[in-house]
């Protein structure tokens, strides 16, 4: 598929779970973020199709760069994710313009399931 999808995750080993669900599932171009800052550049420089950013970040939370993000492109697609317990951080995401939220730990097929839709 052609589409491009950015991960921003603090855990390398959180991208990297991500990562291969969407590689396996046919997504190839795949650019990775490792907090909410790099994650905006990164945005202005790469323009991705969607974005999949935790909410709990050093340096930047999520809630602050999918401001950043969707201040800069209001069209920008951006899911978050995030850990039970972060349900008023989700909420604040979903009225600042994120698509969808997925709840760690992530069930592969939730994953593939929330990308094609946001996609679409």
């Amino acid at each position: 598929m052609d589409k491009k999808i950015m991960i921003v995750d603090d855990a390398a080993f959180m991208r990297t779970f991500i990562k291969n669900i969407l590689v396996q599932n046919g997504w190839e171009r795949i650019i990775e973020a490792d907090d909410g800052c790099s994650a905006f550049e990164m945005y202005k420089k790469e323009k991705p199709d969607l974005v999949l950013m935790d909410i709990t970040m050093p340096n930047q939370n999520g809630i602050d760069s999918l401001r950043d993000i969707r201040g800069y492109d209001g069209e920008a697609r951006v899911v978050m994710c995030s850990a039970m317990g972060q349900e008023s951080m989700v909420a604040d995401a979903i009225r600042l313009g994120a698509l969808d939220f997925i709840v760690k730990p992530f069930k592969p097929l939730r994953i593939v399931e929330t990308v094609r839709r946001a996609l679409n």
